[in-house]
């Protein structure tokens, strides 16, 4: 698992189009991960940009607005907000790993309309070091996109703190519930985000598994379903024990209304998707992707989940498993990780054999089209998914992403890969790409949206990901670091059906320290105006002293 940490943003960037006339009826608002929840990538009520006004002569950057700390979350918007002594505004809502949310008028470069700190108790963001990773650094606050409710004006936000004594800190992930107009929380916010389910695996003791709030990651979107909002979880650096974690909870009352963990006997099975939001479809069934995990539930009795397409549905406050897909070949490399990408629901076709479908790709760079109605499951000494509608095999670079889709065409961008798009006629993507770019985005690629006037004038946008080109950041280089973690592993056959498994793990083996910069402020060494500027300090350590874990298990 990567979180693909490019240099993220301290500023919230405007881009704008210069035309004579400017005259539009704003949009209702970008509420969620991604346009919509079936994660279609599409705004078809854009009447000005247009592939002909967006050009290098009239598009660009409009102002910039500072925050506190690097931006992960996509950020969100609502047209015509009435913010009590300061007029109506068209908002934007950003949030940062300082977990801090501010509210930004869209129009006009200023102050923000509102800011709210979501800590509380005296906490803090999460220091990298505490995590034994460098995915996000030099703190974890606020990663998950936050999803708005527009009938009730609320903002929902998770936000990872550490609180207590230095000497013995508690470690908190909570859903907050705030006010678009004021920032205030809501009545019974925030909530603590706890479980615990039954299971032996990872982590377990033997019967149970609790959630940690530590260790676990809240990378996918927020997404509001039906009334329920669901927060999804992988981990850091794929660092054990962890699993994949879905819950859900009551949007009016904050209750809890369900928990779902990918693997209750195993380990593994994160749920990250780069960012992306679980899917839902128009009966309210939900699709996530899982990371690298054991896989069993072809087995019988066998309920792990690992590097699957999970189909679920909400009863009552339970979440279950309807379905699930499978590749065949999912256990045959360490890191295929279709977990990468997350899924996209297509809109129905009408023409097709099966109407109802799903696609979505992982690192592997497979492309996979899927019935939701009857995913495939996993296809046992199989040479190929020869039961799922259909697969595009290396079809893309190691992907990242959340495809997009416009016009019956359904597009990827890809890590080292051309931008591609792939026609949808009669319910089958074509073979290859009907049309593609030139240009080769970097590590990681990016996910897509389209802006369009229904189905006319669309435009892709996407971020420019290619260092020293317009809209990337310049890389600011630090003085070098590496992490070297050993494992060690043996399974001893006790009977056909019992076995013993010891493990040793040695993460940051070679006991080495790494620093990085400082960032928020002050002091802010990547902030030229800074007096820090280049420099890091004995205080800018993100990598802990050498730990050693043992583990044994009896699986049977």
């Amino acid at each position: 698992m990567s979180l693909n940490d490019h240099m993220r943003p301290l500023a919230v960037l405007c881009f704008a189009v210069s035309l004579t006339a400017l005259a539009q009826t704003p949009a209702p608002g970008v509420f969620t991960s991604h346009n919509d929840q079936a994660r279609t990538g599409q705004n078809l009520n854009e009447t000005i940009l247009t592939p002909a006004s967006v050009t290098s002569s009239n598009f660009g950057l409009k102002f910039a607005n500072p925050v506190d700390a690097r931006i992960y979350a996509q950020p969100l918007y609502v047209s015509n907000v009435a913010i009590p002594g300061k007029g109506t505004h068209n908002v934007v809502y950003v949030a940062t790993e300082n977990d801090t949310v501010y509210a930004f008028d869209a129009d006009t470069q200023a102050a923000p309309l509102w800011q709210t700190s979501l800590l509380i108790n005296g906490g803090t963001a999460v220091p990298s070091s505490d995590v034994w990773c460098s995915d996000l650094v030099p703190i974890i606050g606020v990663t998950a996109t936050p999803v708005i409710d527009p009938t009730t004006n609320t903002l929902y936000v998770v936000a990872k703190t550490k609180e207590g004594l230095s000497t013995n800190p508690s470690f908190f992930q909570r859903l907050h519930a705030l006010d678009l107009a004021t920032g205030a929380e809501r009545p019974g916010a925030p909530v603590d985000i706890a479980a615990t389910v039954s299971g032996r695996g990872d982590g377990s003791d033997g019967t149970s598994i609790a959630f940690d709030p530590l260790w676990q990651l809240n990378r996918p979107g927020l997404a509001l379903v039906d009334g329920v909002v669901y927060i999804a979880f992988g981990a850091h650096c794929d660092a054990p024990p962890y699993h994949g974690w879905l819950f859900a909870y009551d949007a009016t009352q904050l209750t809890p209304a369900g928990v779902f963990i990918t693997t209750p006997n195993g380990r593994g099975g994160g749920i990250w998707q780069s960012g992306g939001a679980i899917a839902a479809d128009a009966s309210g069934n939900l699709y996530l992707s899982t990371g690298n995990g054991t896989f069993d539930a072809n087995l019988p009795g066998g309920s792990d989940l690992g590097q699957s397409v999970v189909k679920l549905s909400q009863s009552g406050a339970a979440l279950t498993v309807s379905d699930y897909f499978t590749p065949f070949d999912q256990n045959a490399a360490y890191d295929n990780d279709l977990g990468s990408g997350g899924p996209l629901a297509l809109p129905d076709q009408t023409d097709a054999q099966f109407p109802h479908l799903l696609v979505g790709a992982g690192k592997e760079g497979t492309i996979y089209l899927l019935n939701r109605d009857n995913l495939g499951r996993f296809c046992n000494g199989c040479a190929g998914d020869t039961q799922i509608v259909q697969s595009l095999r290396y079809a893309l670079g190691a992907n990242f992403s959340t495809p997009a889709i416009w016009n019956s065409t359904v597009y990827f961008l890809a890590a080292n890969d051309v931008l591609k798009a792939f026609s949808l006629t009669k319910g089958l993507l074509s073979t290859s790409p009907t049309s593609q770019t030139s240009k080769v985005f970097d590590f990681p690629g990016a996910t897509v949206s389209v802006s369009a006037n229904g189905a006319a004038n669309g435009a892709l946008l996407s971020p420019n990901n290619t260092a020293g080109s317009f809209g990337f950041r310049p890389y600011v280089y630090g003085p070098g670091w590496y992490n070297i973690d050993l494992s060690v592993n043996k399974t001893i056959p006790i009977r056909e059906s019992v076995r013993f498994t010891f493990q040793a793990e040695f993460l940051n083996a070679t006991n080495h320290p790494t620093f990085t910069f400082t960032t928020g402020g002050p002091p802010n060494s990547l902030s030229v105006q800074s007096t820090s500027f280049g420099q890091t300090a004995n205080g800018n350590a993100f990598s802990a002293a050498r730990r050693i874990e043992f583990r044994a298990n009896i699986e049977f």
